[in-house]
């Protein structure tokens, strides 16, 4: 659902983009009570994920795809602010390397894909997840939360549409359309964050930031048979011996093989289709509105297909870039967070 530039005027283009540079500030401060040792290069792995499965349009109508928005994924798997991050992070790889959604419309792609979207989902998924402790709850709310996500983020284009588009349109009309075929790509959403998070569960469930306090916490036995209770589930416990978390170890090479593979080698088999956005565009008559992207001449633009670079070449290409960056920006965070805990310290101490 990549809004591309010239569907927006600029009194729109320029609020959004004022709405996306504070929610952005406001989630960099918020990040940095989620991010710790693991959860940093945790994001950056979730952030090239997500960059990667959007590669994968799937079909969901007779000539209309769909493909991932991630944040509800990223907001279960690394908390919602630095969900947020994790999709600015893709938004902005996408579209200054690979020329997918317009730089003026960036603002309003992370207002819409990374805020809107996020909290819908994360809310969702706290309401329907509670305060059950069964994998199968957490699982089952994120079907429901991711799905439901896709839809509201559609319906919130709709309405900014009818206030500041280039073309007339009747919102009833256009929000029927968007909210009807983002429904069927919330299905595809919502399956495919179960899978991942349900996978991520049965191997590493620290590393869930939507199950802590929903799983019971870690007993580790030592050799005399005394037992240790952590923390690394984040229920509370009334006699704790500190525990050093576990590091990702294995897991994260795993899982930029994973991401490579799919953007590698399963993105040349997504589906060509024109995505909801696109095909509802068409249909109801403004996709002429859209303009040509500034960097669309670039080698990568189109993931490739400008500069004659196969597909799959783009797609690893941006897998890297986008842990770089996404890494690069959640260690800095990190980084932040423990000197400002180091200063408290000495503070106090002094």
């Amino acid at each position: 659902m990549h809004v591309p530039d010239g569907f927006f005027n600029a009194a729109v283009s320029i609020s959004a983009g004022a709405v996306a540079a504070a929610g952005v500030g406001v989630c960099l401060r918020g990040a940095r009570r989620e991010l710790d040792d693991r959860t940093a290069p945790m994001a950056g792995l979730v952030a090239a994920f997500i960059f990667a499965v959007q590669m994968l349009n799937f079909p969901v109508a007779a000539g209309t795809s769909g493909h991932l928005l991630g944040g509800t994924l990223a907001a279960i798997l690394v908390g919602p602010y630095t969900a947020v991050l994790c999709v600015a992070v893709v938004l902005l790889v996408q579209g200054f390397f690979f020329a997918d959604g317009g730089l003026t419309a960036l603002g309003v792609n992370i207002t819409l894909m990374g805020i809107v979207a996020i909290v819908a989902g994360w809310t969702v998924f706290r309401l329907v997840a509670g305060r059950a402790r069964g994998r199968g709850t957490v699982v089952a709310a994120s079907f429901v939360a991711a799905l439901i996500s896709v839809p509201v983020a559609a319906l919130a284009f709709a309405l900014l549409f009818w206030i500041g588009g280039t073309a007339p349109i009747e919102v009833g009309t256009v929000a029927a359309a968007m909210g009807g075929v983002h429904v069927l790509i919330g299905i595809g959403e919502g399956l495919i964050t179960a899978v991942t998070v349900s996978t991520v569960l049965a191997v590493r469930p620290d590393l869930v930031y939507g199950a802590r306090g929903l799983t019971a916490p870690l007993v580790l036995r030592g050799a005399d048979g005394d037992a240790t209770v952590t923390r690394e589930a984040g229920l509370p416990t009334t006699s704790v011996t500190p525990v050093a978390p576990r590091r990702l170890g294995w897991f994260l090479p795993a899982g930029i093989v994973v991401a490579a593979l799919l953007a590698g080698i399963v993105s040349f088999y997504a589906s060509s289709s024109p995505d909801g956005l696109e095909r509802v565009a068409t249909d109801k008559g403004f996709i002429g509105q859209s303009a040509e992207h500034a960097l669309a001449g670039q080698p990568l633009a189109d993931y490739g297909e400008a500069g004659g670079i196969p597909v799959g070449i783009a797609g690893l290409i941006g897998v890297g870039v986008t842990l770089a960056v996404g890494g690069g920006l959640f260690f800095a965070v990190r980084r932040r967070t423990g000197r400002a805990g180091a200063s408290a310290r000495d503070e106090v101490s002094a």
